[in-house]
């Protein structure tokens, strides 16, 4: 059913008619029933559930702080971006879709199979070549006669802007990103076949007064072995790293070096405010404790034996009787 909302006035009308017999309730019930079909175009098909777009959302929504740190750093000047949008389509429609000349950056992502493309907007790439070269940031859109050094630039610039991308992806796969490739005419890039599956991240990108778009396009294929790590569920557990027996080992060890300290509590007792104020010295207090009682022994502040008190080679000393019962049995 259609997301409408009928007027009052609607509704007594079709009320009217099926009450008449100009309208057939079970008529409209299979035309309902009809309009629940839905084409599927197999030529496009969706390979990206809700949940995994949306986790791929919040990974370059990362990249995208990054990439405005990194280069708001090296061009000195306001630089923002930030995520526009993160659709699934297939790889002839993204090439169709971004401009004729542009400037395209092709990444391997070992120990992931395949390639990852960054197109940036010449508005954009030529904003930051200005900077880059001391001018203001203004653009001049003549991608299709790049000079060697401006291309060397470029290329240098973006291939460690992408080394971003592995910190962005951190919590969910290793990658070392690597520039294999400089392009700036699409009709000669072909890293899939043209009805493969890619995802496409666009972010709005603003250096200056010049605004414009830098796409990630990510092929199916780069993504497959990793895909069960984009669902809530693979966000939402908390693994536990177990400790390794020889660490463990390590750990106790260094544990058993610690200092605790242990005080021997003679006893306690309770006075006022005023008493407390009128102390003066060769006063007595009386303890809680009896003379011939044994002492409580604490470790590390904690209640943990009872023993007597002594003398050992001319020192004062305890000796340790029981554990004391009221302590942290956990600990003993």
């Amino acid at each position: 059913m259609s997301g409408e909302v009928l007027s009052q006035s609607e509704i007594d009308a079709l009320l009217s008619a099926l009450s008449t017999g100009e309208m057939d309730a079970e008529e409209l019930k299979k035309e309902q029933n009809e309009r629940r079909i839905k084409s599927y175009d197999f030529r496009r098909a969706l390979r990206f559930s809700k949940d995994q777009i949306r986790s791929l959302t919040r990974i370059h929504e990362n990249f995208a702080r990054l990439l405005t740190t990194y280069f708001s750093a090296k061009l000195r000047t306001y630089v923002h971006i930030s995520v526009a949008s993160a659709d699934q389509i297939p790889y002839e429609e993204f090439i169709r879709s971004i401009p004729k000349m542009t400037i395209m950056n092709v990444y391997e992502v070992p120990p992931l199979d395949g390639r990852i493309l960054m197109e940036v907007n010449p508005n954009v790439a030529y904003a930051m070549l200005d900077r880059l070269l001391g001018g203001k940031g203004t653009s001049h859109n003549k991608v299709d006669t790049l000079t060697e050094i401006e291309t060397k630039i470029m290329s240098t610039m973006f291939e460690r802007a992408f080394e971003n991308f592995s910190d962005a992806w951190d919590t969910v796969a290793e990658m070392d990103p690597q520039l294999t490739e400089f392009e700036v005419n699409p009709q000669f890039l072909q890293m899939v076949s043209p009805n493969e599956t890619v995802v496409v991240i666009s972010l709005n990108t603003t250096i200056g007064e010049t605004s414009g778009m830098i796409n990630i396009c990510i092929p199916h294929v780069v993504l497959e072995p990793i895909l069960p790590k984009l669902s809530v569920h693979y966000w939402m557990q908390s693994e536990k790293k177990e400790n390794q027996p020889l660490e463990n080992a390590f750990l106790e060890k260094e544990i058993q070096k610690a200092d605790v300290p242990i005080i021997a509590e003679l006893g306690t007792s309770e006075i006022s405010i005023e008493d407390f104020l009128m102390l003066d010295k060769g006063d007595v207090i009386e303890l809680n404790q009896r003379i011939d009682s044994p002492l409580i022994l604490k470790v590390g502040g904690i209640a943990k034996f009872i023993g007597q008190p002594g003398k050992m080679n001319k020192k004062m000393s305890i000796q340790v009787l029981d554990t004391f019962k009221g302590g942290d049995e956990d600990g003993e």
